[in-house]
């Protein structure tokens, strides 16, 4: 990386495309090996409806009860949970759909060893745990609930447009740990950065790890410091990129985006409820994030880092290639209001001023 001209670099990524110039390029300086799918194959992912939310995630796993059977093995679990905020519920995963994963798990005999894991961006974990009505799944069923914070981490690199060089991250130990399973249960919600949320980014914007001790609150540690910030890459483009280069290494096995209640507007913490009472499963995560992108009726070319993962052959985006099983995605597309700032968000679709020196 050093060794390339920070003028050529800027020139080669802007005019090929950065995703397309660069792939992998700083998950490569961490030996991360890309993820190719065979697009002539389909993928699977299940839709399913209904009045309770712990029943239509159980239903929309049950499709894929042998395969993930055999995929966990005598891999532990890791459940990540979507708490970007510890006290506003319709920005987080809702307990009950928990409790339909751990039920699916139950009725394939997988839970002996499974964690419910996090590393909330204001502060420790446990709070939002608490809050959300978590603890009591500790007290049903065979589970850990455990602040990822406190897990040990590995340095990986992402880019950042201010300065075009790779910067150290310390990422979650058990998120990248190849004997963990992991299933990303995100919900569905706008976003005021990558335009949607779903379960990707749950996945890699919760592995960045926190010091213990540091918050949002005027209760902050003195020192303690967050690594999440970085990831954002300091910009439109930046984020985009990084969700992209870093997807090979910190995808989920298994995806289940709760749509029973999304957040439209502005996400993902800020926004307005959608009563759209749907669920999505599949154990390709992109063919997921495909259909809820398709079910909240965005334009799937407005989000780059799924687009430039779909250029990558990280999974399947195309929608001739997707099987539906269950519901249909015409009959449950909802409109999602986008983010006040879309407009500000698509700059990445953009090429970059070089005449006048302006990324």
């Amino acid at each position: 990386m050093n060794s390339i001209n920070r003028r050529s670099f800027i020139k080669t990524s802007v005019m090929g495309g950065i995703a397309a110039t660069f792939t992998g390029s700083f998950s490569n300086i961490a030996g991360i090996a890309p993820v190719k799918f065979d697009s002539q194959l389909a993928s699977r992912v299940s839709i399913t409806t209904g009045d309770n939310r712990a029943d239509i995630a159980f239903r929309a796993l049950e499709p894929f009860s042998k395969e993930i059977r055999r995929a966990i093995s005598n891999r532990r679990v890791i459940i990540k949970p979507n708490n970007v905020s510890m006290t506003i519920q319709l920005a987080a995963t809702h307990v009950d759909t928990l409790e339909g994963v751990l039920e699916f798990l139950k009725s394939i005999r997988k839970l002996d060893n499974v964690i419910i894991a996090e590393s909330s961006a204001p502060g420790p974990a446990i709070e939002g745990f608490s809050n959300f009505g978590y603890l009591r799944l500790a007290e049903k069923y065979p589970v850990k609930l455990v602040d990822l914070d406190n897990e040990g981490s590995e340095i990986l690199y992402v880019f950042d447009e201010k300065d075009f060089r790779p910067h150290p991250v310390r990422f979650s130990k058990p998120l990248l740990d190849p004997d963990s399973y992991i299933i990303s249960v995100a919900r569905m919600k706008t976003h005021d950065r990558a335009v949607v949320t779903l379960s990707l980014k749950n996945i890699i914007f919760g592995a960045p790890i926190k010091d213990p001790g540091f918050s949002w609150s005027k209760d902050r540690k003195a020192g303690t410091r967050s690594d999440k910030a970085i990831v954002h890459g300091s910009g439109f483009r930046g984020i985009n990129y990084n969700l992209f280069d870093l997807a090979p290494k910190l995808h989920p096995h298994l995806a289940l985006i709760d749509g029973f209640e999304g957040m439209e507007g502005n996400g993902p913490n800020n926004g307005t409820p959608v009563d759209h009472r749907v669920c999505i499963a599949s154990t390709d995560w992109l063919a997921a994030d495909r259909v809820g992108v398709e079910l909240m009726g965005v334009d799937f070319a407005k989000v780059g880092y799924l687009n430039y993962c779909a250029q990558n052959r990280t999974g399947i985006a195309d929608l001739s290639k997707i099987e539906v099983i269950g519901e249909r995605i015409s009959n449950h597309i909802r409109p999602y209001k986008l983010n006040d700032n879309i407009e500000k968000q698509l700059i990445w679709m953009k090429p970059a001023d070089l005449q006048n020196g302006h990324y």
